[in-house]
């Protein structure tokens, strides 16, 4: 693990490659553990968590709350760090790697989806991804991301201008402009009616696949689940079940 190398910036992360036998694992986790201290109680969000995330695949993480997955997720992503056990992004170990590190990982390899939008009310859309773009190492135009999420004729609106699902696919469009390794969706439909959650679907999956990004989606919905690739059930912190798909449903077909 080259800790130094991350530290200065120097390490070329590698790009997918389509010549191995099996899908590269892009996230893995080793015996994961997270526990908050809350003055003398512990909490136990994550216990002993092993799984692989690999390349191009569509994962749907379902689970109570409470189950951890919110957690998971955070840690996969950089945002927080685990009590116990290890994290690897493709050969690099995230668990060893220093703020500065993880900060780059985030902002060049990692999108991020949340249930609320975060979008900039003074600005349009457009401008809206730009401020992903502005920063990143070789973005998508924004106005090509927002065609991807079917919001080509809504480059200029502002927020206040937009559905909430409208809204949601901005952000969407935001957090793929940079052209992320891995796309962590947190309960994007969460605040969305049900046709509206599948538009939002529709666009995540789209990204999925005409671009290839390693997708997690985190739902409370079960039947979502049938649009992912695999789906990991989740209960008291521990992986309770794990469902591979060999055809997977298209979102038009889900019964909400």
């Amino acid at each position: 693990m080259k800790v130094e190398e991350l530290e200065r910036g120097t390490v070329v992360w590698p790009a997918p490659t389509s010549t191995r036998r099996a899908p590269e694992a892009v996230l893995e986790c080793v015996a994961l553990t997270k526990v908050y201290r809350m003055g003398e109680v512990e909490v136990h969000a994550l216990r002993g968590v092993d799984l692989r995330l690999l390349a191009g695949e569509f994962l749907v993480l379902l689970g109570p709350s409470g189950s951890g997955k919110s957690t998971l997720l955070n840690i996969l992503g950089g945002l927080d760090v685990p009590t116990a056990g290890r994290v690897f992004y493709r050969d690099r170990e995230l668990t060893r790697a220093g703020e500065s590190a993880l900060t780059r990982y985030r902002r060049h390899h990692v999108g991020f989806v949340f249930q609320f939008y975060n979008l900039i009310p003074s600005l349009t859309a457009r401008e809206n991804v730009a401020l992903v773009t502005d920063i990143a190492r070789a973005p998508f135009e924004p106005a090509e991301v927002l065609e991807l999420v079917g919001l080509g004729d809504r480059l200029d609106h502002f927020p206040a201008q937009l559905s909430g699902g409208e809204q949601q696919r901005v952000a969407i469009a935001r957090a793929v402009a940079k052209r992320p390794d891995v796309l962590l969706c947190d309960e994007p439909t969460g605040a969305l009616d049900c046709e509206t959650g599948k538009m939002v679907l529709d666009a995540i999956a789209k990204v999925n696949r005409e671009i290839g990004t390693t997708t997690a989606v985190i739902t409370h919905n079960a039947p979502i689940a049938a649009i992912g690739d695999r789906v990991i059930t989740l209960g008291d912190g521990r992986i309770v079940r794990e469902q591979r798909h060999a055809v997977k449903a298209t979102v038009e077909s889900v019964q909400w």
